[in-house]
């Protein structure tokens, strides 16, 4: 066992209770100890933690498969290593390091889904803030080779949104079979995913067209790199003006991050002949209904993408770090992350929510 500094006993976390019930700010949840670590563990002190969709499902209790409860959330973290267990042989970390923690939390390394990078569907897998405790709480205990190196070039609280929603929109990109000029559609652009979805596109050389409603979120969209925009209220028939912004063919892929089953009904309908339909928001209760007919004689392929492995990480946080994408985000306390649920439940939230320990 090593430790950085003097561990507490006890720290602040937003915990669930049971599923369904209301989160509780609690001040004496206790720490995992330095001599309660096992060998490839280590003790992360939290500087901040992203909020995401996933969190607000996990908490309702409202997915096919429920979280584990009592439940701390979170997968967004970013922090310092602070203790690292003893016989830890190898650690690609050490104490003092300043590392993220994402949703795939641990996993076997050995399963043939690890073996072919498909890591986060491991058998075996452990997911923060869903199946073990995550980072809504000012320590976090994680495993040496599944937290991810921070590079120099991006703060904490950026860092924190790319550990999910950023490596979550690029893995999807990078499999969306797209070449350089193409077009791509983002439904939900304005909001914590397709914000950054939009910047990934443009930074690949794609031909980003903006779906989601609001002047802000159009504002912010354009601003990042969107070369059309469309307000999915305001249209009379979507599927056409979609396919009419993009040659009159349609995009040649489409990357749904809106967590309604109707976004994912209407890519069949306005995708190009041979495009792609990237499935990856998460609605609560839905089923991908697609027309077997287009679906079969306009070659369309329907791909699920999972988060993101190791190395999908790295890549997201690297092109975040080299300045090619940025993350819209405002700070909050861990005391505002039960106002910052009902927001993502409106939908009313532009951009980001990063809670900072540092504030009260």
């Amino acid at each position: 066992m090593s430790t950085f500094e003097p561990i507490p006993k006890t720290m602040k976390a937003a915990v669930i209770p049971s599923t369904g019930a209301s989160l509780v700010i609690r001040d004496d949840e206790p720490v995992p100890q330095p001599e309660d670590l096992l060998p490839g563990e280590c003790l992360v002190k939290m500087d901040c933690t992203g909020v995401c969709h996933t969190d607000l499902h996990a908490a309702k209790g409202d997915w096919p498969i429920p979280a584990k409860t009592p439940l701390i959330g979170g997968h967004e973290g970013v922090g310092i290593v602070v203790a690292i267990g003893a016989h830890t042989q190898d650690s690609p970390v050490k104490l003092g390091d300043r590392v993220g923690i994402k949703w795939l939390a641990d996993s076997c390394l050995d399963c043939e889904s690890c073996r072919k990078g498909l890591e986060q569907v491991c058998l075996k897998g452990k997911y923060s803030g869903f199946t073990v405790d995550g980072t809504f709480s000012e320590y976090v205990h994680s495993y040496v080779r599944h937290v991810t190196p921070i590079p120099d070039g991006i703060g904490s609280a950026e860092a924190a949104s790319i550990l999910c929603a950023g490596v979550t929109v690029y893995r999807a990109i990078k499999y969306s079979h797209c070449s350089i000029g193409d077009w791509i559609v983002l439904p939900g652009a304005g909001g914590g995913l397709g914000h950054l979805a939009v910047q990934y596109a443009s930074a690949m050389g794609l031909r980003v067209l903006a779906i989601d409603t609001g002047a802000d979120k159009r504002d912010l969209v354009m601003k990042l790199g969107a070369e059309k925009w469309i307000d999915f209220k305001e249209t009379k028939d979507l599927v056409k003006d979609i396919q009419d912004a993009t040659d009159g063919l349609g995009p040649h892929a489409a990357v749904i991050t809106a967590a309604t089953g109707k976004a994912y009904e209407q890519a069949i309908d306005y995708l190009r002949p041979g495009g792609y339909l990237m499935a990856v928001g998460l609605p609560a209760k839905a089923s991908l209904s697609a027309d077997i007919f287009f679906t079969v004689t306009k070659s369309i392929s329907i791909l699920g993408s999972y988060v993101g492995n190791r190395q999908d990480a790295r890549e997201a946080l690297d092109i975040a770090a080299r300045g090619k994408v940025k993350c819209y985000f405002s700070t909050k306390s861990l005391s505002a992350l039960k106002e910052t649920y009902e927001g993502l439940e409106k939908g009313n939230i532009v951009g980001r929510i990063v809670l900072d320990f540092k504030r009260q």
